[in-house]
């Protein structure tokens, strides 16, 4: 049976120990029906993909990027180096679920070159189906050991979903199906006694979608409950440039 679709007609078996001694697949074009193409393996003697690397370390590699970033101290890239080695495929160390706010940008904030992230992002940094699909993908074909929820101040969409909390703001278009999502946060951080309610509601809901991702079944789950992955939450400050972990 397929581990990707489930069709039992399907005999693909691509484990993430397959990916870190074949490598990974090179980009999502030339996915077909029962599978997808790998890339090329690294040839004999070759060093390992960057990605094969335990969570805890893609995630000190990332918080470390972003103390320099938030110092103004990052590393100095020559963008078109390793140009075409990168057509060849990606290794993400991380899967990051971002805000799409135009403020936050993962890759400058943890300071990593190209390729070294695979970002998804959505207002509200929720979880829905398609976010995960992708990122389901960056685990089990890219190898990404590592997935970080990234929230941040002054969330505009938190912010519209406290809006319909307290003042029965009515939103237009699809906007409350995404605000929907938000509102369990809201009404935790309604709750507690200290903070303000935007960061508190950004907070929780940063728990939430990390909760949520630690069992969605069937492949986060799996790498999670064995210990193949980890899952981080943090709030980037606009302001500042740090990430909090949460």
């Amino acid at each position: 049976m397929c581990n990707v679709c489930g069709d039992p007609q399907h005999e693909l078996e691509v484990t993430r120990r397959d990916f870190l001694r074949s490598g990974a697949l090179a980009t999502l074009a030339p996915w077909t029906i029962g599978g997808a193409f790998a890339a090329a393996p690294p040839a004999p003697g070759a060093a390992p993909p960057q990605n094969a690397i335990a969570p805890a370390d893609a995630l000190k590699r990332i918080m470390e990027g972003n103390a320099r970033y938030a110092a103004n101290t990052p590393n100095e890239r020559d963008f078109s180096v390793e140009r075409a080695a990168r057509a060849q495929g990606q290794y993400p160390i991380a899967a990051i679920l971002s805000c799409a706010d135009s403020r936050v940008s993962p890759e400058l904030a943890f300071d990593q070159a190209p390729g070294d992230l695979f970002v998804v992002r959505v207002a509200g940094n929720v979880v829905n189906n398609d976010l995960l699909a992708s990122i389901e993908y960056g685990l089990q074909f890219l190898g990404a050991p590592l997935i970080v929820v990234l929230g941040h101040s002054s969330c505009g969409a938190v912010d519209a979903a406290i809006k319909v909390v307290k003042d029965k703001a009515v939103l237009p278009g699809h906007l409350p199906e995404l605000i929907s999502a938000l509102k369990p946060s809201v009404e935790i951080a309604r709750t507690e006694k200290s903070g303000e309610l935007l960061e508190n509601a950004t907070r929780e809901n940063v728990k939430r979608q990390v909760a949520r991702l630690k069992n969605s079944p069937p492949i986060v789950q799996k790498l999670y409950a064995g210990k193949k992955i980890d899952i981080a939450g943090g709030v980037y400050d606009i302001a500042t440039g740090k990430v909090t972990l949460v």
